[in-house]
């Protein structure tokens, strides 16, 4: 029985669940063709301090690191989607000993959702729980 075309919602939710495998996994290749060429990442310190990374910058992070062992750690909070042209995702991820909250921003380019922004905080570490 053929299920009919996702819907976006179920797109991004499937995106959002790719970024936090790939992150767990430590795969930049997943980012070269998820992340929008001009995609941008911000980091908000608990001491108010900004950091920015270009797409670059974050796959290269991603592949300075070895994978973690076990199952990927995380939790979708939110996803929303507006007009088909625009989605945020807010999620919290495991990058061991962190956890990290991420409020991920996609846009719809030539028919394809595209990561465009990463802006993220540290929720706490070490993490002691999945």
């Amino acid at each position: 029985m053929d299920a009919g075309p996702m819907s976006d919602m179920d797109l991004v939710r499937d995106l959002a669940v790719a970024y936090c495998e790939a992150i767990h996994h430590a795969r930049p290749d997943v980012f070269v063709d998820m992340c929008h060429d001009r995609f941008m990442m911000t980091e908000v310190t608990a001491g108010g301090t900004v950091n920015f990374w270009d797409k670059d910058g974050y796959l290269a992070r991603v592949a300075g690191r070895q994978p973690f062992p076990g199952a990927p750690s995380y939790g979708i909070l939110s996803v929303d989607v507006a007009g088909g042209e625009t989605a945020r995702v807010h999620l919290w991820v495991d990058v061991p000993p962190r956890r990290y909250e991420d409020h991920l921003g996609f846009v719809r380019v030539a028919g394809a959702w595209r990561l465009m922004t990463k802006v993220f905080r540290t929720m706490g570490g070490p993490v002691t729980e999945n």
